[in-house]
């Protein structure tokens, strides 16, 4: 894993929510959670709506132009486009997520087997963007269906099908889990200790770390990918 200098070793992609309609009716992305991560949102343009569960309940938060919202691993959520919804996403923890950090609310029995969780989850396959397009939706359709099965327990006072997820969820990334520490240690952990090492020698009078003071500068690709919530353009900052 490469370091980064990148602020907080955080990751930034510019997002245009979905804007087709689940089957509920509602336009936006494949609801899920983040194990390890925290995620923010920071709304560029447009309006929409972020959904959460937890076990606190259920949340509808409004989102324009300005809003800023953030959350912790564990908080399932879902991005709804009510029109033009673009928004920088930061993620803590760089690398991570893209290492498997995300896992979508497919409804039970497939969540309960990792092998059925892995295929559903699986990266969109080769092809047109139209294509593409359509796997996204019906992966997103899927994620949406065990979404809507997590909060009508919950809506009842019934949390138990919210914890059987959180431990699917845990069971499905274990594998790969052990990896992740690397990605931490590289990034927000390295600079962490850099930053303090940085204020002891400004205590003790030495400033020699000035010295190496550079700037860096990365240029977006045009071209945007198909994610869990939408279009994405992802800032790659690993230098």
């Amino acid at each position: 894993m490469t370091a980064t200098t990148f602020p907080g070793g955080t990751s930034v992609t510019f997002l245009d929510v979905y804007d087709d309609a689940a089957p509920d009716g509602i336009p936006g992305g494949s609801p899920h959670l983040h194990l390890a991560s925290t995620e923010c949102y920071v709304v560029l343009e447009g309006s929409g709506e972020l959904h959460t569960l937890d076990l606190a309940g259920a949340r509808e938060i409004p989102l324009q132009a300005g809003s800023v919202v953030w959350f912790t691993p564990g908080t399932i959520h879902r991005a709804v486009n009510r029109g033009g919804l673009r928004v920088l996403v930061i993620m803590s923890n760089a690398g991570l997520p893209e290492a498997g950090d995300a896992v979508m609310t497919f409804p039970a029995d497939v969540v309960a087997d990792p092998a059925r969780y892995r295929a559903a989850a699986a990266a969109l396959p080769d092809g047109s963007a139209a294509e593409r397009a359509d796997a996204a939706a019906r992966r997103r359709d899927l994620a949406v269906t065990g979404y809507l099965d997590l909060r009508r327990a919950l809506e009842q006072g019934d949390a138990g099908p919210l914890r059987a997820f959180h431990a699917a969820a845990a069971a499905i990334v274990r594998p790969r889990a052990s990896s992740w520490e690397d990605i931490v240690a590289a990034g927000p952990a390295a600079l962490s200790d850099l930053s303090l090492a940085h204020v002891a020698a400004l205590a003790g009078g030495a400033a020699d770390h000035l010295a190496d003071a550079t700037v860096r500068q990365v240029t977006l690709d045009d071209e945007r990918g198909f994610g869990m919530c939408g279009r994405l353009r992802a800032l790659d900052a690993r230098s």
